[in-house]
């Protein structure tokens, strides 16, 4: 029998489908069985290219993470570019809702999300920021974005005027937040997003 020009599997391929499945059905969906049966493959094959489920999670996170655009970092003056960052990495968080609770555990061995650790961090300290401080950014912006792509707060109200009525006044309103959740998400994100850099600012003016 005559070899394939191309390989039937390849490394994207994998991590492409992988992240199909994540993306539909949650982590909890991929196996190599189902990955394999995706492919059109038999499980075995998955093994020349991963030795395990665990690699293959990594490389979806990490797939996801090279898509965040860190030019900005140490071109544009920090307050500006930590803005442009977030709202890029958030980006990347809300594709992929699924994968966010993995990726919020922390770079680990996954190379581009290494290098936007270093990216941030780098940033950071050539503008001025003490390390220590540095760190602490480079945390507090993870835990914000990763928490604003966890879920939709608006999304989060039922639509049924009845509920608030009586018991809850103050969210008379609440039942309309739905209809508008990407505009009430969106806002939010960036309020509290300008919030936290302007505080940032006061701190740095301190220094």
């Amino acid at each position: 029998m005559v070899r394939p020009r191309t390989p039937l599997l390849t490394r994207d391929r994998i991590v492409e489908a992988a992240t199909a499945i994540v993306d539909a059905e949650g982590l909890d969906a991929l196996s190599t069985r189902r990955l394999a049966s995706d492919l059109g493959v038999r499980a075995p094959s998955l093994y020349n290219h991963f030795s395990t489920k665990e690699e293959i999670v990594d490389a979806i996170g990490d797939a996801i993470v090279a898509g965040v655009d860190l030019s900005m970092l140490g071109r544009d003056p920090w307050p500006a570019a930590l803005k442009s960052w977030a709202r890029a990495y958030r980006a990347a968080f809300r594709a992929h809702p699924n994968v966010v609770p993995f990726l919020a555990r922390g770079p680990a061995r996954r190379p581009a999300s290494l290098r936007l650790a270093d990216a941030v961090y780098g940033a950071l300290v050539a503008a001025g920021w003490p390390p220590v401080l540095a760190t602490g950014i480079g945390a507090t912006m993870r835990y914000f974005v990763a928490g604003s792509a966890l879920g939709s707060f608006a999304l989060g109200f039922v639509d049924d005027p009845s509920l608030y009525a009586t018991d809850y006044p103050h969210l008379r309103d609440a039942h309309r937040l739905a209809e508008r959740h990407a505009q009430v998400d969106d806002s939010a994100f960036e309020l509290g997003l300008e919030a936290l850099v302007d505080g940032l600012e006061r701190r740095f003016a301190a220094l």
